[in-house]
């Protein structure tokens, strides 16, 4: 599901929000929790899941090309973490799907 698809999708189940609040709530929403992972704050929303922001420590890795060592430094890196509700929902749905998870674009 992409932005649009989910702004589609607000515009759909609630006609008294134009297509313009919709995709104005939408952005008013994403930029919130991307204001409060940049600062650091962990979002927590029941039922759906958790975003916190992780470090990834400093270390050495190949540059694929040539071979040759990089040190690729410490980075701060978003991390979600599914809620139990999410997951159990997840699980029931491939189970009655057959288990296959959908193929990703490019695969």
């Amino acid at each position: 599901m992409t932005r649009s698809d989910l702004v589609e999708e607000l515009a759909a189940r609630f006609a008294q929000l134009t297509h313009r609040d919709a995709e104005s709530a939408v952005k008013t929403i994403l930029d919130a929790m991307s204001d409060a992972l940049v600062r650091g704050n962990r979002i927590e929303i029941r039922g759906f899941g958790s975003f916190s922001v992780s470090r990834r420590p400093p270390r050495i890795g190949r540059n694929p090309r040539s071979g040759e060592s990089v040190a690729v430094p410490e980075k701060r890196v978003p991390h979600f973490k599914p809620g139990k509700a999410l997951r159990e929902a997840v699980d029931e749905r491939s189970a009655q799907l057959g288990g296959e998870p959908p193929a990703r674009k490019g695969e």
